[in-house]
């Protein structure tokens, strides 16, 4: 019975060491991509028709022009001067070319107003093609817009629901060109860090270099590593990148403190450290009322009615003593000991940048 509890203890041990050697790791998919895998933005202009009369205006000169042009494709010759529809509305087409995507595919589109139309709810994208950056269409979109929102108003209130000058065609844009890829064909693969670190670097290429017989990594630099396909697995490299994928790789980041001051925010990385440092940190309040005490004459005494302002100043200021910061060795005593000043977001953010000029902050500063 004694055995069989040490051989538990024993197990449960090795599992919370394995645990705890896990918990800070990621998976090297979730922190690196494939050099050449990517996604391509595309972008077109249409134009969408079918509105209850929120379209463009008369201002909007390009969407008559447009409709002149379209309608001169279909056979109907039209004077721009006779057109003033109000149902139809210019709109920017953008879309993302996901990789490996194949002709005949099917996917979503952003639809964005660039006139006056006031909402883009129940109308309908005609054939609109998507180019890419080397001018060439990629795809071509067409269908109903699902603006996920709604707008009303008369002459004198109006009421709008999230943004309906913006809406969305599922699955409107058909893929009618592939990008060219050769990826099945590489001998040798290449790896970006999204976060560029010579620490993480080592650590994946021993990572990959541990599951095979002979090394085939090596870190070029902080963010980039290469790989060379083993020979049982040219022309399978989807096999390779599948294993590689799921390696879990312990990550180092650099210590930083990221500042918003539109917002108040302050994050700190697990790295921060301080050092011992004294700080007192007091607010300053002053408060003005202003008041006008008025003097009525008594009735039949041939007096004016004299206005009298009456002003009252109050000052005051946080009486805080000066509180010693020890030098942390963890982001928890770091926080603990900022926690022990008392003060807010907002305060925090100051006194980040005076222990930063004091030179007593071990990370960088970084304002967004």
């Amino acid at each position: 019975m004694k055995t069989r509890r040490t051989v538990f203890w024993a197990l449960l041990a090795v599992a919370g060491m394995g645990w705890h050697s896990m918990a800070g790791a990621a998976r090297l998919k979730d922190i690196a991509e494939i050099n050449g895998v990517r996604k391509n933005q595309l972008v077109g202009y249409g134009l969408v028709v079918g509105l209850d009369g929120s379209g463009d205006g008369k201002k909007a000169t390009f969407t008559v022009q447009s409709m002149a042009s379209m309608l001169e494709k279909m056979g109907v010759t039209v004077d721009q001067k006779d057109i003033q529809v109000k149902n139809v509305a210019a709109v920017m087409v953008t879309a993302t070319l996901q990789p490996f995507a194949r002709r005949g595919n099917r996917m979503d589109v952003l639809v964005s107003s660039i006139g006056d139309a006031k909402n883009l709810q129940g109308g309908t994208l005609m054939m609109t093609p998507l180019k890419g950056v080397d001018g060439r269409i990629y795809a071509v979109a067409q269908g109903p817009v699902n603006t996920g929102g709604f707008g009303a108003g008369g002459a004198a209130s109006s009421v709008v629901k999230n943004f309906p000058t913006v809406g969305r065609v599922l699955s409107g844009a058909i893929i009618e060109r592939e990008v060219p890829n050769n990826f099945g064909d590489r001998d040798r693969l290449m790896f970006s860090l999204h976060n560029p670190d010579f620490t993480t670097a080592d650590r994946v290429v021993n990572v990959i270099n541990a599951q095979f017989p002979e090394p085939l990594a090596r870190a070029q630099d902080a963010g980039t590593i290469e790989i060379r396909v083993p020979d049982r697995y040219m022309g399978n490299t989807v096999s390779l990148l599948a294993s590689l994928g799921a390696l879990e790789v312990e990550t180092d980041n650099d210590a930083k403190v990221v500042i918003n001051e539109r917002t108040g925010t302050v994050v700190m990385g697990d790295q921060v450290r301080i050092s011992t440092i004294a700080i007192a940190h007091g607010n300053l309040s002053i408060v003005v009322q202003e008041n006008v005490n008025v003097s009525q004459p008594l009735p039949f005494s041939e007096g004016q009615t004299v206005a009298s302002p009456n002003t009252r100043i109050n000052v005051q200021e946080d009486g805080n003593q000066l509180v010693v910061v020890p030098r942390g060795v963890s982001i928890g005593q770091v926080v603990n000991a900022l926690n022990a000043l008392g003060v807010t977001p907002r305060d925090l953010i100051a006194i980040f940048q005076a222990i930063k000029a004091a030179g007593a902050l071990q990370a960088d500063l970084e304002v967004i």
